[in-house]
């Protein structure tokens, strides 16, 4: 018999988090209100005008999971970066799970009313983009067109091996490490 990979606890600890972040992505490109589903849901809490990639996001929010699971038990020094990609709402929903996202925009709080804000506010007036492009937090908020450069340089900085995803196109490409771009 061989020994399983992933301890069962490790195991259903990614597929939760993996599952929550898939939900919180959904929630974002589809959901104006009702975030908990607490009553039927109705065309009243659906967006009117859909923008956002679901394609390329659970392959993003599996990959986050499973990094940052091995960066925990193998305490390494490495960084998920990602370039402006259409898998934006990806991105967000796993720093608010993180609670990261909270700490940098307190008005989106880590609670019913915040992940009504989460979801209002994705690629809706007043709100923020469709693709990741958080305003003047990160310098490498600035690259297009995924350019493989910019994402990697934050990482570098703070002496951590880069893996790079892009997902321009619509799918996930192939880790990118700085000396092959």
């Amino acid at each position: 018999m061989t020994e399983a990979y992933l301890a069962q606890d490790d195991f259903h600890a990614v597929d939760a988090w993996w599952r929550a972040a898939n939900y919180l992505t959904v929630g974002q490109i589809y959901l104006m209100g009702n975030p908990l589903l607490t009553e039927a849901l109705g065309p009243q809490h659906v967006k009117p005008r859909l923008l956002g990639h679901w394609g390329t996001s659970p392959g993003l929010n599996l990959l986050w999971a499973h990094l940052n699971r091995a960066i925990e038990s193998r305490d390494l020094n490495m960084l998920f970066v990602t370039g402006p990609c259409h898998g934006g709402p990806a991105i967000v929903a796993n720093t608010w799970l993180e609670g990261r996202y909270s700490e940098l925009y307190p008005s989106v709080s880590r609670d019913a009313a915040g992940m009504a804000r989460l979801f209002r506010q994705f690629s809706f007036p007043g709100g923020i983009p469709s693709h990741v492009a958080p305003p003047d937090r990160w310098p490498s908020s600035t690259q297009a067109n995924a350019e493989r450069g910019q994402p990697c340089a934050p990482a570098e900085r703070r002496g951590a091996s880069p893996l790079l995803m892009s997902s321009a196109s619509g799918g996930c490409r192939y880790p990118v490490t700085p000396p092959s771009f």
